[in-house]
């Protein structure tokens, strides 16, 4: 975890790597729960035997399920110790250049792209790299914007 003191210490860091998280299981059980919650069940998700002989050699996650564990990573990858609150404020590009199979593991690296001071706090644009254990190629490439507020303003 990489640990920044205050908002003005991570928007020096605006075109560098910010964070890496740590490594996130996606079992699955998982891809199963995420079918689950999101009403998807092609079966390039969840029929093993099936996608055993498709064209990814075996279950995948959803691209969305890896793009909802961004949370998840921006937590284990970096804070700033003067915020109080963050919201997710919306994405500016996605792609999922690979798939994940059922069974590996992922975690993001987060470069800082921009920083816009705002009213209480800062609207920060990061890029998040998703790579897949084992592999050079990621699985996911997203611009996530944040907004992030200092204690006193939350």
């Amino acid at each position: 975890m990489q640990t920044y003191a205050t908002l003005d210490d991570l928007k020096a860091r605006v075109g560098q790597p910010i964070g890496r998280s740590d490594w996130i299981d996606v079992p699955q059980s998982r891809i199963q729960q995420f079918a689950d919650a999101t009403e998807d069940h092609q079966w390039i998700h969840l029929d093993v035997e099936r996608a055993s002989t498709g064209p990814f050699k075996s279950t995948i996650a959803h691209g969305f399920l890896t793009l909802s564990l961004l949370p998840a990573m921006m937590y284990s990858a970096y804070s700033v110790s003067e915020v109080g609150t963050g919201v997710n404020y919306g994405l500016n590009r996605v792609r999922f250049p690979a798939p994940v199979p059922a069974g590996a593991r992922v975690r993001g690296n987060f470069k800082l792209l921009a920083f816009e001071a705002i009213a209480g706090g800062a609207q920060v644009t990061v890029e998040v790299s998703v790579e897949l254990e084992g592999s050079t190629k990621p699985v996911c490439v997203a611009e996530s914007v944040g907004r992030l507020f200092t204690a006193t303003a939350s």
